[in-house]
């Protein structure tokens, strides 16, 4: 029991040192913004977020797409096209976490909103799935914000990665990575790019995964 107790605890501790470093890391971006463009845009787009999500109403149908940057979002992009073509009582949100995605596909005809993801703060997060109220959540590929994942799952939101894929290496494989562990926990299904990122989900009694490759291929195809 002690253990148990003793493994809550640290459980707590990290979340809390983590939304408190999170809020620290913001209020730092807002004044390195002051002499980089690129993170000068980073704060400020996100500033805008829930004056663009206002078009939403209570009453919508919200299906949400995260592309961390440009390259996730080509890779989201057939997927998108699928859900407008199939899904048309439903409304499209889609987020960005870097400016180079977000510039670039900030008009993107297929979505009924592009905005930038809020900052991973409990306050944000909160906020952001209230007025959005998803019914399904895509993450493209990676994006594993624990904040954000752990409401998720407290709402019971449905949540699935597409194009996934996972390396020995990263913090969810090693012995000191059970806090980043739960938040994988919160995906209903894991699409992976390949078996060696469906084993090492295996690994972790993770067994909700398919490998589906990448959607980036389907987007050249496309393309061709």
């Amino acid at each position: 029991m002690a253990f148990f107790c003793d493994l809550f605890c640290t459980f707590i501790a990290m979340n809390l040192m983590y939304n408190f470093t999170a809020h620290i890391v913001y209020s730092l971006l807002n004044i390195y913004g002051l002499f980089n463009k690129k993170i000068q845009l980073f704060v400020s787009g996100r500033k805008k977020t829930f004056e663009k999500l206002s078009i939403l109403k209570k009453t919508d149908k919200v299906i949400w797409i995260h592309a961390a940057s440009l390259g996730e979002f080509e890779q989201a992009r057939p997927i998108i096209e699928e859900i407008h073509k199939n899904y048309t009582s439903y409304k499209i949100v889609i987020t960005f976490f870097s400016p180079s995605g977000y510039e670039i596909q900030k008009d993107y005809a297929l979505a009924d909103v592009t905005c930038y993801l809020p900052f991973d703060t409990r306050a944000k997060v909160k906020k952001f799935l209230e007025v959005t109220h998803p019914e399904l959540v895509i993450i493209v590929k990676y994006e594993f914000w624990p904040t954000l994942l752990s409401e998720l799952k407290k709402q019971s939101i449905t949540t699935i990665l597409v194009s996934g894929i996972f390396r020995n290496t990263q913090q969810f494989f090693k012995s000191s990575g059970g806090w980043m562990r739960k938040a994988l926990n919160t995906f209903d299904h894991f699409f992976v790019q390949d078996q060696t990122s469906r084993e090492l989900l295996a690994s972790i009694d993770l067994t909700n995964s398919s490998v589906c490759g990448d959607t980036r291929i389907d987007r050249a195809f496309a393309i061709l």
